[in-house]
């Protein structure tokens, strides 16, 4: 899961920003790292998404448990390669500006709908494997250390109930599965009715929960047979949950059964698609295993996540 995880981050950073058809035109089809501004060979190099990922898992097992101000901490000690301006904010907040991620007045989490805690929850399950009563507490405390909004909240519970369920699998589930299980979840904890998206063809036509929009527009481009190429133009594919959920969701639906094609496909036919590689990598990953993962991946992964650490990363997962 979680090596599934680093290496869609480390697949997609070189490019992420681009729009598919000029990634496509620069590089071709990306199956393979590529090298990038912070190193020269083709390398899988860890950004914000793994990092952060890895942080956590790092504070939890540490302390056997998880401890909201200990991860909060070491989201502020090291560098952060692409951090995104919610997390920076967060940082500001809680390091510079001495807020409280708790403080209902004067929280350090910001009100942010963007995608920087969905791509970092993944570790919490691991506290939860054979006991998940706190499951749903623990991941809504750790994505309101940066991301305190209602669909941030409702997002990342519901991907953890569904990489919970996918540890448990022997086969990819129906299609549907994808969008049944996540909306049966987010439905029930996403209070905020005002998203509404910043591109595509449903500009200016909706405005609402992202679980009723995951409801109604997911089923129809797979009915439709879109391509992810073609589903960008309904909806985009950028760091917006209104764009990240719906597109990781989509990928699932058409490619979960090959681990390597629905990460290859994040990666070339998305614009956030580090992270949206991350996602999707952590939910094939849990599904099929590290034996599905390509060896080539594995073992031009970079262990490390800080300047100063051990290159020893991954060994305990």
């Amino acid at each position: 899961m979680l090596l599934g995880l680093a290496m869609g981050d480390a697949l997609g950073i070189t490019t992420e920003g681009m729009l598919p058809e000029k990634r496509k035109a620069v590089y071709g089809e990306i199956k393979d790292y590529l090298p990038n501004e912070y190193c020269d060979k083709p390398i899988g190099f860890p950004s914000d998404d793994t990092q952060l990922s890895f942080w956590t898992l790092k504070e939890i097992n540490k302390d056997k448990g998880f401890v909201s101000d200990h991860v909060a901490s070491a989201f502020c000690r090291g560098r952060i390669f692409g951090i995104g301006n919610t997390v920076r904010q967060f940082i500001n907040n809680y390091k510079n500006n001495g807020r409280s991620w708790y403080d209902v007045d004067n929280e350090a989490g910001v009100k942010s709908a963007g995608n920087g805690a969905l791509m970092r929850i993944a570790p919490i399950i691991i506290l939860h494997l054979k006991d998940a009563a706190n499951l749903w507490f623990d991941t809504a405390l750790c994505t309101m250390i940066t991301h305190n909004d209602s669909a941030a909240i409702s997002s990342s519970i519901a991907f953890v109930n569904i990489l919970w369920n996918l540890l448990e699998m022997d086969t990819p589930p129906d299609p549907m599965w994808w969008v049944e299980t996540y909306v049966s979840i987010a439905k029930e904890l996403e209070v905020d009715n005002t998203y509404k998206p910043r591109m595509g063809k449903y500009f200016s036509n909706y405005e609402g929960t992202i679980w009723n929009f995951v409801q109604e527009k997911v089923p129809y481009a797979y009915e439709k047979g879109l391509s992810v190429v073609e589903a960008n133009e309904l909806w985009g594919s950028g760091a917006y949950l209104l764009e990240t959920v719906p597109m990781v969701l989509y990928i699932l639906m058409k490619y979960s059964d090959n681990l390597e094609e629905a990460v290859v496909r994040a990666v070339n036919d998305t614009k956030d698609n580090d992270t949206i590689g991350s996602i999707v990598g952590a939910a094939v990953g849990a599904l099929h295993g590290k034996k599905a993962l390509p060896e080539r991946w594995i073992k031009n992964l970079f262990e490390r996540t800080t300047i100063n650490n051990d290159g020893k990363i991954f060994e305990d997962i």
